[in-house]
């Protein structure tokens, strides 16, 4: 959960559950210039996917874009065994996939921010919203756009070296290798996972506007698969904006990047037509 003292006047944190936090913006509506029922019940919520490891501080800088342009910010927060045994993020996806239609939220807007392995949080509810498109046929609808921040994506043994970097840097080596021996031992609890998610993600159920942010030199993302799933998204008729560095940082562009990075998200938002939004970040 975000410090206090990171967060601006008129924003209150509620915490949902142990690792889902909602952050709601209190200030003035943009769309109405008060505050009431009705206007709430249709503020755009931005869910956040953070990176393993993300400090408040990190995050707040993120969220503060989204406070500015009208957002409440839903942050959930990834833990190493979801990953590790992806049965138990397939049953975390469901929990939120529950709660993003619950009663406080069904008639809400939606934008989705994923970062890293954030990435991989939101695919294990596109798995879910694959296997019923029609239960979830409201929800997809309600999802207006959606931003990837260094997403990892490539070999089984970039991912293994993603999780030993973000978590364990000093040990990173060691935690590849025993990953990599721990994939090979409980491959049908975890590579099986893993490719159906990554086949439900190429071929997702959502039509919504995508932006990539990604660079050529993350040791963590594969560019140029990075770039051969973007392509493949616009065959399939997804409007796609990508911003791609040759030197930049894994989840770290808007610290190296700011005006670009700054720059390209408030010109993705704004095409996105959501009424409710600010007119500048």
């Amino acid at each position: 959960m975000l410090a206090r003292a990171t967060l601006s006047r008129g924003i209150t944190s509620l915490r949902l559950s142990k690792n889902v936090t909602l952050y709601m913006n209190e200030l003035v509506s943009p769309a109405s210039g008060c505050q009431t029922p009705a206007s709430e019940d249709h503020k755009p919520l931005m869910l956040m996917l953070p990176w393993l490891g993300s400090r408040p501080q990190a995050l707040a800088k993120y969220c503060e874009i989204y406070f500015r342009t009208g957002f409440d910010v839903l942050v959930v927060e990834s833990e190493v065994q979801e990953f590790l045994w992806p049965r138990w993020g397939l049953d975390r996806g469901k929990t939120v996939l529950d709660l993003l239609q619950s009663e406080r939220f069904v008639s809400r807007p939606l934008l989705v921010h994923g970062f890293s392995i954030g990435g991989f949080m939101f695919s294990q509810l596109l798995v879910h919203v694959s296997q019923d498109t029609q239960k979830y046929q409201s929800l997809t609808k309600r999802i207006k756009g959606q931003v990837f921040d260094s997403l990892v994506v490539g070999s089984l043994e970039r991912m293994a070296t993603g999780l030993g970097k973000t978590v364990f840097p000093r040990f990173d080596t060691l935690v590849k290798k025993v990953c990599m021996l721990y994939f090979g031992m409980f491959k049908q609890k975890t590579v099986h996972y893993y490719d159906t998610s990554i086949k439900v993600f190429w071929n997702t159920p959502l039509s919504a506007p995508a932006l990539f942010f990604f660079c050529e030199n993350d040791p963590l993302s594969d560019s140029q698969n990075l770039e051969e799933l973007i392509d493949h998204w616009r065959k399939r008729g997804i409007n796609i904006t990508a911003k791609k560095w040759e030197d930049s940082t894994h989840a770290g562009h808007l610290r190296r990047h700011p005006q670009e990075y700054l720059t390209t998200l408030e010109l993705f938002l704004h095409s996105l037509n959501i009424t409710q939004l600010k007119a500048k970040m």
